[in-house]
């Protein structure tokens, strides 16, 4: 009992969700003597999911395996292709697949959702005992992610929260270097070198929505926004509320053409969306490249800037801001600004 107390303690003692993975593969593997842990989430558009390795404990390993956060969709395996791992994800419940060695599968889900799959390879399997306490462990892993997401998270859209955004910038703009390559539909997928691109999306007119439908639609609005926001850009693009009708978008690409592309991608699907009541909204969109050595204020001035940019000259359009240096329509910020948002 001693033991699982200080598993939970430990679980429970982190705030990124990518060690709090890894510590729940490695408590489990150290109270049951596994085989091997893991955890696959979800990830990738309704129809193309596939299997992102989270964490991944085989045997006495000291680091956990997962896949980078940039992976390319298509190199990782779909969900049809592990049928078991479908099976407890869809049923919501336990499946148990016998064998050479003990296969044991939980679904892993948050307040919201299912989000992917616990594996335990064992040579006999979890007896009774075992899988109360692994579900029960579970339970405490959501319970956890909930008041994470309470504190993170934009209680509407269900999108980053602005207080995330600083630590989150500065984690991501630290990563290596990854390989991303353009194809004509927009797809990012591995090539050349890649790095990040910040963008602000404002919608156009939004106080307009409000005083004329109400409130409640207003709110309705920003909820689809930040679905056809998801539906726009890729799972791993990490997506922010930043109050009101702001948000913020920190991508992974190659290049502004690429970036832009993206970005126009979603205005012009947000300009085509039919929602209730208000039928149509536009958004303006600044965008810029997250240099060395930048701090989130900003980058975030930078794309600000050309947001503004975009509404002084009709809305509705995507405008680059380095772009707008260069054609002499902004002045040059060569100093990255140290005064930081928040």
């Amino acid at each position: 009992m001693s033991e699982l107390v200080d598993h939970l303690a430990e679980l429970t003692g982190h705030r990124d969700r990518d060690v709090l993975d890894v510590t729940l593969v490695g408590a489990l593997r150290d109270m049951l003597g596994t085989l091997s842990v893991s955890i696959y989430r979800s990830v990738g558009d309704t129809g193309q999911e596939r299997w992102l390795t989270r964490a991944r404990l085989v045997g006495d390993e000291v680091a956990a395996q997962a896949d980078p956060a940039w992976s390319d969709l298509n190199d990782l395996p779909l969900l049809a292709s592990h049928p078991s791992r479908v099976a407890a994800w869809r049923s919501e419940r336990m499946i148990e697949i016998p064998g050479a060695t003990h296969l044991t599968l939980f679904p892993v889900a948050t307040d919201r959702e299912v989000i992917g799959v616990l594996e335990i390879e064992t040579i006999d399997g979890l007896d009774a005992q075992q899988q109360r306490m692994v579900a029960s462990v579970l339970r405490i892993f959501r319970n956890f992610q909930g008041l994470l997401d309470y504190s993170e998270r934009d209680s509407l859209t269900g999108l980053l929260n602005r207080k995330t955004f600083d630590e989150s910038f500065l984690k991501a703009s630290a990563e290596p270097s990854a390989a991303f390559g353009d194809h004509a539909d927009g797809r990012r997928t591995v090539g050349d070198a890649c790095s990040y691109w910040l963008g602000v999306i404002d919608i156009d007119h939004f106080k307009n929505v409000n005083d004329n439908f109400g409130h409640l639609i207003g709110d309705e609005v920003l909820l689809l926004l930040s679905r056809l926001m998801r539906g726009s850009l890729r799972t791993r693009d990490r997506l922010y509320r930043f109050g009101g009708e702001e948000f913020v978008a920190l991508m992974r690409c190659h290049g502004p053409d690429s970036a832009a592309l993206a970005f126009e991608r979603l205005r012009d699907n947000t300009e085509h969306y039919a929602f209730p009541q208000v039928e149509r909204i536009t958004v303006s969109v600044g965008f810029t490249e997250v240099k060395p050595g930048d701090t989130p204020g900003g980058a975030f001035e930078r794309a600000d800037k050309a947001v503004y940019y975009a509404k002084a000259h009709g809305r509705n359009q995507v405008q680059y801001h380095e772009a707008l240096v260069v054609r002499g329509d902004l002045e040059d910020a060569s100093k990255v600004s140290d005064v930081e948002l928040f």
